[in-house]
């Protein structure tokens, strides 16, 4: 039997080189592969043509054992990555009538003509694994190459065939390759940057080798990964959770927030937990915090609902913020940011209310008040909590970092 020590992957498409299409192939088809404890050590890209492609086969096969390409599995004449790999393994292509009978199927389901071309689609390199296509017409199929001692599975290029096709049909043959497993957990983090979490647990990382440890920088969070390989899922996930623990107890637990998962799913998941109900008040984020409270499958068990508060005048007539404060103070300002807050628990009776107020440029600032000046609030049984925050960075990136201290806040308070 042929033994997988690693993989690569090959995406074919000019369209992918010219950036019409966002290449999501390969992080699907990387992260499946990771599952199965198959290592992956290079990916590459490649237009539609005949000879380059032929050349990146043969160097892609010169360091792999397995073999993923996706695209070119089409029925027009640029659609040439089967018969150009057919060639380089001197593998002839033979029709295959019961995925012939499945495209004319495809078509007549669908009451649409199937022309001729779409024949091509049912060639397959000889001795090759079927893959069905219940997404498309375009099947997959595997070529093993007992001589070689490789594997070469080919996919049609579109993300809504090629990824349930990956986990229905490939999954699982796959697995007769797979010895071990690959168990992540990601730990998520924020209020602490990428450098000062590697700093605080460079010896633990370094330490770490079954499960690793690796910190990775998202937009105003940190998710560090922890990732074992075991024989079996539960004995890997038993070795992370026993590295994740560790990591609690060091003093970067006060920051994580949650076991994989991200912000918005921590706060709904919480306020649910706790049967509390949440309103935001908004300005220069924009809605964006209710935005991600929304993208929440099942938020409606707690979000109330929002005021977009961008000009004074909506602030006073819908949050009931004091002229008097926005005269004295202005509108970016702790003691406004304590009105808004306050102000859309009041008007929407809801239990939690967070509040946004600042400068996310790039114009606007002034030395007193400059650009990344932000005001977050959290109104919570009377209380309110206030953070004055000053960041850097483009407007979105500011208005970002601004939503995720404003969803981290309502966790800490909620907690308390």
């Amino acid at each position: 039997m042929i033994k997988i020590s690693c993989a690569e992957i090959l995406c074919v498409g000019t369209e992918l080189l010219i950036g019409d299409i966002v290449n999501t192939n390969a992080a699907f088809i990387s992260k499946r592969l990771a599952s199965l404890g198959i290592n992956q050590y290079y990916q590459a890209c490649v237009g539609d043509n005949p000879e380059r492609l032929k050349a990146a086969v043969k160097a892609a096969l010169s360091r792999c054992d397995l073999l993923i390409t996706s695209g070119g599995l089409g029925p027009t004449y640029d659609d040439l990555t089967k018969e150009t790999i057919a060639e380089v393994l001197g593998r002839e292509l033979v029709l295959d009538e019961r995925s012939l009978s499945r495209i004319r199927e495809f078509f007549r389901r669908r009451g649409a003509t199937m022309t001729d071309n779409n024949q091509k689609q049912a060639m397959i390199p000889r001795g090759a694994i079927v893959f069905d296509n219940d997404w498309g017409t375009a099947p997959g199929f595997a070529v093993e190459d007992e001589e070689l001692g490789k594997v070469v599975i080919m996919l049609p290029g579109p993300p809504r065939e090629l990824e349930p096709m990956f986990d229905t049909y490939v999954m699982p043959y796959l697995r007769k390759f797979a010895s071990e497993i690959i168990v992540s957990r990601n730990i998520m983090i924020t209020g602490l940057g990428e450098s000062a979490v590697e700093a605080r647990l460079r010896p633990l990382m370094q330490a770490a080798l079954n499960p690793t440890v690796a910190p990775y920088c998202k937009e105003g969070e940190v998710r560090l990964r922890v990732t074992a390989k075991a024989k079996t899922y539960e004995e890997g996930l038993r070795m992370c959770d026993e590295m994740v623990e560790r990591i609690r107890a060091t003093d970067v637990g006060q920051y994580i927030y949650g076991i994989d998962i991200d912000l918005e799913h921590a706060v709904v998941d919480t306020l649910r937990s706790l049967g509390l109900t949440l309103g935001t008040a908004e300005s220069c984020t924009g809605g964006q915090i209710a935005s991600r409270i929304v993208d929440v499958a099942g938020c409606s068990d707690v979000f109330v609902g929002s005021v977009v508060a961008y000009s004074n005048d909506v602030k006073v007539k819908l949050l009931g913020v004091s002229p008097d404060t926005l005269k004295k103070y202005g509108a970016v300002s702790e003691e406004t940011a304590r009105e808004m807050a306050s102000g859309i628990v009041s008007r929407l009776g809801c239990d939690v209310g967070l509040a946004t107020t600042g400068i996310a440029g790039p114009g606007g600032g002034t030395p007193e008040k400059p650009v990344g000046l932000v005001y977050v609030a959290c109104a919570y049984r009377g209380n309110i909590t206030v953070d004055r925050l000053t960041l850097s960075g483009t407007r979105e990136h500011i208005r970002r970092l601004s939503s995720n201290r404003a969803l981290k806040m309502a966790l800490e308070v909620v907690k308390s």
